[in-house]
């Protein structure tokens, strides 16, 4: 995600609040858990009024992320919204025209040699606002569950 919310700075975890059950809702439907996915966010702190991060605080930030994605060394991540998807993928493209499919990053995080996929899509937070967006999500979820063998 791009960085925590009122909740989640306040209980110190990624996607607690409403955008979090749904989510969480969306983990479950993949027959997987919360506990079973590393959940985190492009920025580390709250952006006041809860603002979408600024491009210098994400490239503050984003060293650390890549050193959470060092260590983990993913096979796939699910980037959610424009903010995640434009760190990892460092591209201004919309996130309309980059969802729904596979995109390459291993070489931006790690050694050439380590395979990563990333799969952009719609933040939960628009998903609440906009449910007619919840299918394109729910396909690009089924993407990831087929490259995980999870289907």
């Amino acid at each position: 995600g791009e960085g925590p919310g009122q909740e989640e700075d306040r209980r110190g975890e990624p996607f607690v609040g409403a955008a979090g059950a749904l989510l969480g809702k969306i983990i479950g439907a993949m027959n997987l858990t919360r506990e079973a996915v590393y959940i985190c966010n492009v920025v580390k702190c709250r952006p006041p009024g809860n603002r979408n991060p600024e491009p210098a605080e994400m490239a503050t930030c984003l060293p650390f992320l890549k050193a959470q994605l060092r260590v983990l060394q993913p096979t796939v991540i699910c980037t959610l919204g424009a903010c995640a998807t434009h760190a990892l993928l460092e591209t201004d493209a919309p996130i309309s025209r980059l969802r729904g499919r596979f995109h390459d990053c291993g070489d931006r995080l790690w050694s050439p040699n380590r395979d990563c996929l990333v799969m952009p899509t719609f933040h939960p937070a628009y998903l609440l606002r906009h449910p007619e967006a919840k299918r394109a999500v729910w396909e690009d979820m089924q993407k990831i569950m087929r490259k995980l063998g999870l289907s």
